[in-house]
């Protein structure tokens, strides 16, 4: 197979995907922190009940990545990703209208799909589809974007609750998705061909050879393990760190320190460390939490700040390793459906993750967090397992 030349991706490809990624993102993922209260509270239900249908969205997301992936492998990833605004706009419709636990789910479970379609992993594939093994720096460009997807959606979503209420506040969201993010993704390249064969059907069976099980299963694990320790801090990081010692205030704008170390860990992937393989920014990345971890462990409460930095930029760049290191190892063919099974044991454990930590949190305290630990060492051994291929 003759591997054609890929362009650099222009800014406006970059700035695109990556302000509509911050709309998904700001919609789904982060939309229940602000909501889910209100939302129960107007529902007559508990709180648990609204994390619970998020929780099966999850699931859900899980279950769809794999078939968008290979879709856009197929046919790139402009029309999956117009698709996924209107199902996120349908999605979070239902959310506006729901009246009780059945539609509730029922509503989560279609902004699931969106998040299946339309998230990360579908913006990796992508760009991966368009720009083949070109395709980090855009990667991490979007990342750097929709990185301040919290940082938009908590605020905005928190103006719409004031000023209308909960469902318009979800309406809000959905008229976002169909005016501003949609004609952003419909602005995309459609993608090109991967390269030229006898077969025009072997790219959509993932190419020639398979990568080896072995490392694919070594990366899956890295990612779920990434995504449990993300999830659980996300849910419980200001009670972790009071538990270990800091004041409420000081757990509150250690938290806020999250977001500026992932984009900073994002800026120095995106300007020194891309000269380097992915495999060395995962390894530095998988070895930050445990590092941040050790250290509120023998501190306590002063080193807050110190862990939340740590621990935010280790996570700030593997979540563009889940992006550039299956190009880096495997190469464009087949990208997308096998970043979609890569991520899918991800998903459905990170459905579970602030249950399992929060309850290991109340049982044990601050040494719970031993558990994040020793899940963010051994997958900081399996990446050290890979070797790294390619370029």
């Amino acid at each position: 197979m003759l591997t054609l030349a890929r362009p650099a991706a222009p800014a406006h490809v970059v700035w695109a995907l990556g302000v509509a990624q911050t709309v998904g993102w700001a919609s789904s993922y982060y939309l229940p922190a602000v909501l889910a209260e209100p939302m129960a509270a107007d529902l007559g239900l508990s709180p648990v009940w609204v994390f619970g249908a998020f929780s099966f969205a999850m699931v859900v997301s899980s279950l769809v990545g794999p078939w968008a992936g290979a879709r856009i492998d197929r046919l790139g990833g402009r029309g999956v990703l117009a698709l996924s605004n209107l199902v996120f706009a349908a999605g979070l419709a239902g959310l506006a209208t729901s009246q009780g636990p059945v539609t509730l789910f029922l509503a989560w479970a279609v902004v699931g799909i969106g998040m299946g379609i339309g998230l990360y992993e579908a913006a990796f594939a992508t760009l991966a589809r368009i720009y083949g093994p070109a395709a980090r720096s855009p990667i991490t460009g979007i990342t750097l974007i929709a990185g301040f997807a919290s940082t938009v959606g908590w605020p905005l979503s928190g103006l719409m609750l004031a000023e209308w209420g909960w469902r318009e506040a979800c309406l809000g969201w959905a008229a976002l998705h169909l005016a501003l993010a949609l004609p952003l993704n419909l602005s995309l390249p459609k993608g090109t061909q991967l390269g030229r064969s006898a077969n025009p059907g072997a790219m959509a069976d993932e190419g020639t050879t398979s990568p080896p099980r072995l490392a694919l299963a070594l990366l899956a694990f890295v990612f779920a393990a990434t995504w449990f320790t993300s999830t659980a801090m996300a849910a419980h990081l200001p009670r972790l760190l009071e538990e270990a010692g800091a004041t409420p205030a000081m757990a509150l704008a250690a938290g806020a320190l999250i977001g500026p170390a992932q984009v900073g860990a994002r800026l120095l992937e995106f300007g020194l460390l891309r000269r380097f393989h992915p495999l060395l920014s995962a390894r530095i990345a998988a070895a930050c939490h445990p590092v941040a971890a050790l250290i509120l462990i023998l501190v306590g409460g002063p080193a807050a700040a110190a862990f939340a930095l740590i621990h935010g930029a280790g996570n700030g760049i593997l979540t563009i390793a889940k992006g550039t290191l299956p190009l880096a190892l495997f190469g464009p063919e087949g990208y997308g459906k096998r970043l979609g099974w890569l991520n899918a044991p991800a998903r459905a454990l990170q459905a579970g993750a602030p249950l399992i930590f929060g309850a290991a949190l109340t049982a044990w305290g601050p040494e719970a967090v031993w558990i994040t630990a020793g899940i963010g060492a051994a997958s900081l051994a399996a990446l050290l397992l890979l070797r790294r291929s390619g370029p």
